[in-house]
């Protein structure tokens, strides 16, 4: 066996699979290091990929070229379009999957990607040599040597779970924690912090009244998350259910408080905010009355039932009790007790937008090492930082997404400017250009980037040209034909739109609230001879897209023309061109945070929190703009 390998990457989660697989897919030879083979991509909390912003992000992993998509395709067992009710920029895509077979069918992936290589085990230390990483040490005491090294531990740095008043040290329910790097680390010079997570309890199924719960069924159409036409989801789709707390519910959990672990004293560390325990939702929104709950089926056959809204920390007794007074849950029996668990994670602003560390050269963070919360988030960052150790290898030019091109540019630039307080999860608020960055054109925005690095392949990149081509000539062809007056109004009440007094082209009658390409298609017999002529695979999705182009390309340009104003800032180097304590001009605030954060561009100045606009104008005098 070979102990040399050009990139390490520590941890198996979701982050750390997606930067193996991209660093091994670029050619480099890759070591992936796991405590445990057979939990591969675990999803630790709930059985779900996608969400609200984080099914952009997702789309974007699999235009880049990435493995979360097709995994959650293949494994899927529900999937939803969320916020179909609104535009376009909000559509999110969220499945359900099979948590076994996700583990199985991503530990198929990594044991044959060429490049890439396991070995099971726990790293204790980091290989520094003249400030720069160049392996790893093991418990079992092992050597590996890299050029580059990526670390994705997760929860698992000093992790400590409780429930109640139980404390269990461990990454996560029946495994052990991980210890020596942050201390390594901190005696490095890294600022350290500890933040908290939680999970819910887990359900027998055949304990659960559904005829008092109100079911939640799956979408039955063309969308998912790969944009591979050959990918599709192949499991028995099942239904999720939705039940509410009570006050008596709330009446057990606040006499529950005085042994809750975040209520005692116990936790002293952060909680995420937008995903907060039921104990913390009782107290914050004393008011309610009731909460929603999800009941989220773990597999395609199994009877296991994650509980969504239910996560606690509180005692063992206390969630069942609390449990029992939901009607459809009156005689429920649980496999285990949800708990929260506290863990080791490093100011993100102590990164490069390359993910790579700045003290220490070769050294990348990606995933919840970095303040994040959320598989999502993970693997987008596991995929940026397994790109740029495999490019460093190479000796090619970093690969950095911008906030205009992608929610995981975004993700990245609001952590290594801005920093965290509270574990971070992407929204669609935190973008300010997602009319661009819609769910539905994460390939066209990306996939030729990806290509042009060697990470997503000639297929994938002839597929995105394909769609672009039949896209637009969809559009052209609604520009370009017109319908007659007397035609279309013998159809325009039953198509609900007001009729025409003269003829007009396609195009603007798609632009109509109302109607839509296949609804015209329906009585314009040449719109649909055109449709027919495009790939049968992919129909409904470059359907989709052209008429999402229409109807919003007025919005599109507008946004288009305001983030390129501010690429021009972009664009203004700043690093290592002033010496910012000197310039007395500067707030002290700006002059501590510039020094601290020493951001790439004026751009990014700008968006660190406490630089104001005169800080900016001043940086700009004094580069000469």
């Amino acid at each position: 066996m070979r102990f040399d390998y050009d990139v390490i990457v520590i941890g198996a989660g979701h982050a750390g699979c997606e930067a193996a697989c991209a660093a091994a897919n670029l050619g480099v030879r890759t070591l992936l290091i796991t405590m445990d083979m057979n939990k591969i991509a675990q999803m630790s909390c709930n059985p779900a990929v996608g969400g609200i912003a984080k099914g952009q992000i997702v789309r974007e992993i699999d235009a880049l070229g990435g493995q979360m998509g097709i995994v959650t395709d293949l494994t899927a067992i529900q999937f939803r379009m969320l916020n179909r009710s609104k535009g376009p920029a909000m559509w999110s895509p969220r499945a359900q999957s099979d948590r076994a077979r996700f583990i199985h069918q991503w530990r198929s992936i990594i044991e044959n990607t060429d490049n890439l290589y396991m070995w099971q085990d726990s790293v204790v230390s980091l290989i520094i040599e003249e400030g720069k990483v160049c392996g790893v040490h093991t418990a079992l005491g092992v050597d590996f040597k890299a050029v580059a090294v990526v670390l994705t531990a997760g929860t698992f740095l000093s992790g400590l779970m409780h429930i109640g008043r139980v404390k269990i040290q461990g990454g996560r329910i029946s495994e052990p924690a991980s210890y020596g790097i942050t201390e390594q680390l901190r005696d490095a010079g890294f600022t350290v912090g500890r933040m908290k997570t939680g999970t819910p309890v887990r359900i027998d199924s055949r304990s659960i009244d559904f005829s008092q719960a109100v079911v939640q069924e799956g979408d039955n159409d063309f969308h998912k998350f790969s944009y591979l036409p050959n990918v599709k989801r192949t499991l028995v789709q099942r239904p999720c259910w939705m039940v509410y707390t009570n006050e008596r519910v709330h009446q057990i959990l606040r006499d529950g408080l005085p042994d809750s672990p975040l209520y005692n004293g116990q936790i002293q560390s952060v909680g995420p905010r937008y995903c907060p325990s039921i104990e913390t939702k009782i107290v914050t929104f004393a008011d309610k009355t009731s909460h929603q709950l999800f009941l989220e089926p773990e597999g395609e056959t199994t009877h296991e039932f994650y509980l969504n809204g239910f996560s606690s920390s509180l005692p063992l007794q206390v969630q069942i009790d609390a449990l029992h007074q939901i009607p459809a849950l009156r005689n429920v029996q649980i496999y285990r007790p949800g708990y929260a668990i506290e863990y080791d994670y490093f100011d993100p602003t102590q990164l490069y937008h390359t993910l790579e560390t700045k003290l220490l050269s070769n050294l990348y963070f990606a995933g919840q090492v970095n303040g994040t919360t959320g598989y999502e988030e993970a693997a987008g960052q596991g995929l940026v930082a397994g790109i740029n150790a495999a490019l460093r290898v190479r000796g090619d030019e970093p690969f950095v997404l911008g906030r205009d091109e992608a929610y995981i540019g975004v993700l990245i630039d609001d952590l290594v400017t801005k920093g965290v307080d509270e574990p971070y999860r992407m929204f669609t608020s935190r973008a300010e250009y997602r009319i661009l960055l819609r769910q539905d054109d994460a390939d066209m925005r990306l996939t030729e980037k990806s290509h042009a690095i060697g990470l997503a392949t000639d297929e994938r990149y002839q597929l995105m040209l394909d769609k672009r081509r039949q896209r637009d000539e969809l559009v052209e062809f609604s520009r370009n034909y017109s319908i007659r007056a007397d035609i279309f109004n013998e159809f325009a009440d039953s198509l609900g739109t007001s009729p025409l007094k003269q003829g007009t082209k396609l195009y603007d009658l798609i632009l109509r609230p109302q109607l839509s390409v296949m609804s015209l298609a329906n009585v314009v017999p040449a719109l649909a001879r055109h449709l027919d002529t495009i790939e049968e695979t992919r129909r409904d999705e470059i359907i989709e897209a052209a008429e999402i182009l229409i109807k919003y390309q007025g919005y599109i340009d507008r946004e288009r023309q305001i983030a390129d104003k501010i690429a021009r800032l972009e664009n203004v180097k700043l690093r290592g061109k002033i010496v910012y304590n000197d310039v007395k001009a500067l707030s002290t605030e700006a002059r501590q945070k510039l020094t601290r954060i020493d951001p790439e561009t004026v751009a990014q100045a700008s968006r660190i929190p406490g630089i104001s606009p005169s800080d900016v104008n001043i940086l700009l005098l004094l580069l000469g703009r």
